[in-house]
């Protein structure tokens, strides 16, 4: 059986790593690219805030080219824009099925299929649905490496920033806390598994915050709030 060839949405954490491991065991796909968004003045991942150079390390270590987009802003209509050259070029290269590993969140869902759509071309979320927390062990139990590279002060403190996800780290969760930091809890780096053909090499780096005027959901009473919040950002740096 031919298999159908797509793009994988690439943000170097675990949702994403494991999603790439279920394309694979499905015998369904050819995974052609990984496609990530890079701020292009600080060469790092938007939103999670990883070095460039750590996802074309995955890249390399897992065997699948890497393409890339890149934003200057911080503007939505920015990030549209370039996002749709660079999908269109991707189409006309005769690729027109991205994978997402989004797991329940209905909005964004919706977003990426009215997006994806209005440029003849669709969507795929192999981990919809899934528990997060049979997925958080599943992950762990595949042999898989992973730390918390961004954490929202919203939900957890500091501590949380740059650890490793095993049985430990899912027993001290709260309760409040998606196991797969599905509400923007936390980011995460995946450096092996069996995704890999060899482990990316880093060592841990300082931590940072940034603050921002954000809403959130208060876990204690669960009503939306405007206050000034941040996420602690851990630096991972290439080694070797």
């Amino acid at each position: 059986m031919k298999k159908k060839p797509l793009i994988l949405s690439w943000s170097g954490g675990k949702d994403c790593s494991y999603c790439l491991y279920q394309l694979m065991l499905s015998g369904e796909y050819e995974i052609r690219f990984l496609l990530s968004t890079f701020n292009g003045n600080y060469k790092r991942l938007s939103m999670h805030g990883i070095r460039e150079e750590l996802i074309e390390a995955q890249s390399r270590c897992i065997g699948i080219p890497l393409r890339k987009v890149y934003v200057f802003g911080t503007s939505n209509e920015e990030y549209e824009e370039q996002m749709d050259k660079m999908l269109l070029e991707l189409r006309s290269e005769g690729l027109d099925t991205i994978a997402f590993g989004d797991i329940f969140l209905e909005d964004l869902r919706s977003y990426r299929e009215e997006k994806l759509k209005a440029l003849g071309m669709h969507a795929i979320f192999p981990l919809w649905k899934t528990d997060t927390r049979a997925l958080l062990e599943n992950f762990i139990g595949k042999g898989f490496a992973a730390h918390t590279c961004c954490i929202h002060d919203g939900y957890l403190s500091k501590v949380w920033a740059g650890r490793k996800l095993d049985r430990q780290f899912l027993e001290d969760l709260p309760a409040s806390v998606d196991c797969c930091g599905e509400n923007g809890e936390f980011h995460t780096f995946c450096t092996d598994g069996p995704v890999f053909r060899c482990p990316v090499p880093f060592i841990i780096g300082e931590l940072e915050y940034r603050p921002l005027e954000i809403k959130f959901i208060d876990p204690a009473d669960s009503l939306p709030k405007e206050e000034v919040r941040g996420f602690w950002f851990c630096d991972f740096i290439l080694s070797g």
